[in-house]
């Protein structure tokens, strides 16, 4: 997975800002779609966003 642009950024809840998420993980979700997840790097609070299905 390419980590540039704005894949690895994500609004945090807490902070109510775009953060650039520590640790991105790409996961699956249960309806197939992609998702990176990973932790605000001010807060530590979850963050979690959708990307595109790769072909």
């Amino acid at each position: 997975m390419s980590t540039t642009g704005t894949a690895t950024e994500a609004y945090c809840v807490k902070c109510r800002e775009k953060r650039e998420i520590q640790n991105p993980k790409e996961v699956t979700m249960k309806n197939g779609r992609n998702a990176v997840e990973g932790t605000c790097g001010v807060c530590g609070t979850k963050l979690f966003r959708m990307v595109g299905n790769k072909k």
